[in-house]
């Protein structure tokens, strides 16, 4: 249950990782569960990060 648990919040990490390379806002995020909801903004956040300090365009 604990790696099935990992995999699905790391998946939600990658999907806002992806959103936030392509721009589009947080409000955005398709999940509901709050664990999921704020793995997905983290990789959100993580991406703008990335893009500003010019890794990505």
């Amino acid at each position: 249950m604990k790696r099935q648990k990992r995999d699905r919040l790391g998946r939600a990490h990658s999907n806002g990782y992806q959103a936030g390379l392509s721009g589009k806002s947080k409000e955005h995020c398709p999940y509901q569960c709050i664990d999921a909801k704020s793995e997905w903004l983290g990789g959100w956040r993580e991406a703008l990060t990335d893009r500003n300090m010019g890794l990505f365009r």
